[in-house]
Protein backbone atom coordinates (compact mmCIF):
# COMPACT_ATOMS: atom_id res chain seq x y z
CA UNK A 1 0.00 0.00 0.00
CA UNK A 2 1.73 3.42 -1.09
CA UNK A 3 -0.46 5.82 1.20
CA UNK A 4 1.54 8.74 -0.58
CA UNK A 5 -0.01 8.06 -3.45
CA UNK A 6 -3.32 7.44 -2.20
CA UNK A 7 -2.58 11.04 -0.87
CA UNK A 8 -2.26 11.90 -4.21
CA UNK A 9 -5.15 11.09 -5.67
CA UNK A 10 -7.48 12.02 -2.66
CA UNK A 11 -5.84 15.65 -2.86
CA UNK A 12 -6.52 15.43 -6.96
CA UNK A 13 -9.69 14.74 -6.50
CA UNK A 14 -10.62 17.61 -4.14
CA UNK A 15 -8.92 20.00 -6.62
CA UNK A 16 -11.26 18.30 -9.35
CA UNK A 17 -14.54 19.14 -7.79
CA UNK A 18 -12.78 23.10 -6.51
CA UNK A 19 -12.30 22.50 -3.34
CA UNK A 20 -10.74 25.35 -1.41
CA UNK A 21 -7.15 25.65 0.80
CA UNK A 22 -6.10 21.55 0.45
CA UNK A 23 -3.82 21.00 3.39
CA UNK A 24 -1.99 17.17 3.79
CA UNK A 25 -0.82 17.13 6.89
CA UNK A 26 2.32 13.93 7.68
CA UNK A 27 0.44 12.33 10.73
CA UNK A 28 3.03 9.69 10.65
CA UNK A 29 5.13 10.84 13.76
CA UNK A 30 1.82 12.34 16.00
CA UNK A 31 -0.73 9.98 15.48
CA UNK A 32 -1.53 6.07 14.62
CA UNK A 33 -4.93 7.12 13.59
CA UNK A 34 -3.14 7.46 9.76
CA UNK A 35 -0.12 7.94 7.81
CA UNK A 36 -1.85 11.00 6.29
CA UNK A 37 -4.49 13.87 7.05
CA UNK A 38 -6.21 15.69 4.07
CA UNK A 39 -7.87 18.84 5.12
CA UNK A 40 -10.05 21.02 2.43
CA UNK A 41 -13.40 22.65 2.19
CA UNK A 42 -15.79 23.65 -0.27
CA UNK A 43 -18.63 26.80 0.09
CA UNK A 44 -21.64 24.90 0.66
CA UNK A 45 -22.91 21.85 1.59
CA UNK A 46 -23.69 20.96 -2.22
CA UNK A 47 -20.11 20.92 -2.72
CA UNK A 48 -18.68 19.32 0.42
CA UNK A 49 -21.20 16.21 -0.61
CA UNK A 50 -19.91 16.51 -4.31
CA UNK A 51 -16.27 16.46 -3.10
CA UNK A 52 -16.54 13.59 -1.05
CA UNK A 53 -18.03 11.66 -3.76
CA UNK A 54 -15.57 12.81 -6.42
CA UNK A 55 -13.20 11.11 -3.77
CA UNK A 56 -14.71 8.14 -3.39
CA UNK A 57 -15.09 7.56 -7.51
CA UNK A 58 -11.39 8.43 -7.77
CA UNK A 59 -9.64 6.27 -5.27
CA UNK A 60 -12.38 2.94 -5.82
CA UNK A 61 -10.95 3.64 -9.89
CA UNK A 62 -7.47 2.97 -9.00
CA UNK A 63 -8.01 -0.21 -6.99
CA UNK A 64 -8.31 1.23 -3.61
CA UNK A 65 -11.24 1.23 -1.15
CA UNK A 66 -12.89 3.47 1.08
CA UNK A 67 -13.74 2.25 4.53
CA UNK A 68 -16.00 4.55 5.79
CA UNK A 69 -17.14 8.21 4.74
CA UNK A 70 -19.27 9.74 8.08
CA UNK A 71 -21.15 13.04 7.59
CA UNK A 72 -22.53 13.60 4.02
CA UNK A 73 -26.21 13.42 5.63
CA UNK A 74 -25.42 17.04 7.21
CA UNK A 75 -22.20 17.62 4.97
CA UNK A 76 -21.07 20.09 7.08
CA UNK A 77 -18.10 18.11 7.99
CA UNK A 78 -17.48 14.93 5.77
CA UNK A 79 -14.50 13.01 6.44
CA UNK A 80 -13.83 10.07 4.55
CA UNK A 81 -11.56 7.19 6.29
CA UNK A 82 -9.15 5.56 3.38
CA UNK A 83 -7.58 3.31 5.95
CA UNK A 84 -3.88 5.16 5.59
CA UNK A 85 -5.44 8.72 4.35
CA UNK A 86 -8.42 10.27 6.20
CA UNK A 87 -9.72 13.35 4.19
CA UNK A 88 -11.43 15.72 6.31
CA UNK A 89 -13.79 18.00 3.75
CA UNK A 90 -15.42 20.82 6.07
CA UNK A 91 -17.91 23.47 4.90
CA UNK A 92 -15.96 26.67 5.40
CA UNK A 93 -18.01 27.72 8.34
CA UNK A 94 -16.93 24.87 10.32
CA UNK A 95 -13.39 24.56 9.18
CA UNK A 96 -12.74 27.85 10.60
CA UNK A 97 -14.29 26.58 14.14
CA UNK A 98 -12.26 23.30 14.23
CA UNK A 99 -9.21 24.31 12.91
CA UNK A 100 -7.50 20.95 12.73
CA UNK A 101 -4.60 22.52 11.32
CA UNK A 102 -3.83 23.83 14.40
CA UNK A 103 -4.88 21.45 16.68
CA UNK A 104 -2.72 19.15 15.27
CA UNK A 105 0.29 21.56 14.95
CA UNK A 106 2.82 19.44 15.43
CA UNK A 107 2.28 17.47 11.94
CA UNK A 108 4.54 18.57 9.32
CA UNK A 109 2.61 19.86 5.53
CA UNK A 110 3.32 17.67 2.85
CA UNK A 111 3.61 19.87 -0.18
CA UNK A 112 0.90 18.73 -3.03
CA UNK A 113 1.34 19.08 -7.04
CA UNK A 114 -1.91 19.91 -8.02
Amino acid sequence: MDSQKLLEIAAKACDDKRAENIVALDMQEVSLIADYFLICHGSNERQVDAISKGIKEAVEEEGFNVKKIEGRDQSRWVLVDLEFVVVHIFHKDEREYYNLEKLWGDAGRVPLDL
